[in-house]
């Protein structure tokens, strides 16, 4: 990560997934990271996405500042829980489900560790969205709880992104579509799709990431560097 300074800390939300754990490669590759830490339900310190307070207390665990850090958390579908193909399909106990753990509980990493962030150097808070939460380019329809989910952590991310450059000039936030990865999230749904590794999608991401300036901040973008429309 060339834009940002010398020894600069990362964190990565998620970090024992597919994806999660590709960004903890890569940065643990990087001679100018000086430090990587990976969270996720069975780290020290760990976090729930369900459970705010857990957030909060990894928060407060860790010292210092953070220049990059990255969400790679998200659900789509188990074995209970599939995309919906139509209203007949909706059911709320689902939608509740998928909003909470792909709008809230980022919103909450967002609102904990965005203080994290220097006030007076360049730093980077991606999340990871997907081109389906984008209203204007849904030309398909269905997908209606993921959607709808990845929507809502959009604006919740343009939202943060202004309120933190009052304070914090230099940050970027910004929205990341990955492509399709093998993954056990999107496997299942990949069909003919181009699908890229883990490893590829992650050192796409964090080129586009590389390059984004303060201007930038609160936008969304995919793993080329094209920018999605809202």
């Amino acid at each position: 990560m060339q834009s940002l300074p010398e020894g600069y800390r990362a964190i990565v939300f998620g970090a024992t997934g597919g994806i999660g754990s590709a960004f903890v490669k890569h940065l643990g590759a990087d001679k100018r990271c000086s430090e990587i830490i990976g969270l996720s339900r069975s780290s020290r310190p760990s976090f729930d996405l369900r459970d705010e307070a857990s957030i909060q207390a990894a928060a407060e665990t860790l010292g210092g500042e953070f220049h990059l850090l990255i969400d790679a958390t998200g659900f789509l579908s188990d074995e209970m829980i599939a995309p919906e193909k139509s209203l007949r399909a909706l059911n709320a106990e689902t939608m509740a489900k998928l909003y909470e753990l792909n709008a809230i509980g980022p919103s909450l990493l967002m609102k904990h560790f965005s203080k994290r962030m220097p006030r007076n150097e360049r730093s980077l808070f991606a999340t990871l969205s997907a081109r389906v939460g984008s209203i204007g380019d849904n030309r398909l329809g269905g997908w209606y709880s993921y959607r709808a989910a990845k929507a809502a952590l959009n604006m919740m991310m343009k939202c943060t992104a202004i309120e933190v450059a009052r304070t914090r000039s230099q940050s970027v936030f910004a929205s990341l579509h990955p492509g399709t990865v093998v993954t056990s999230l999107s496997e299942p749904f990949a069909a003919n799709r181009e699908r890229l590794t883990p490893e590829q999608a992650t050192e796409y991401l964090l080129g586009v990431l590389d390059g984004l300036g303060p201007e930038e901040s609160g936008s969304f973008w995919d793993y080329r560097g094209n920018r999605i429309e809202w």
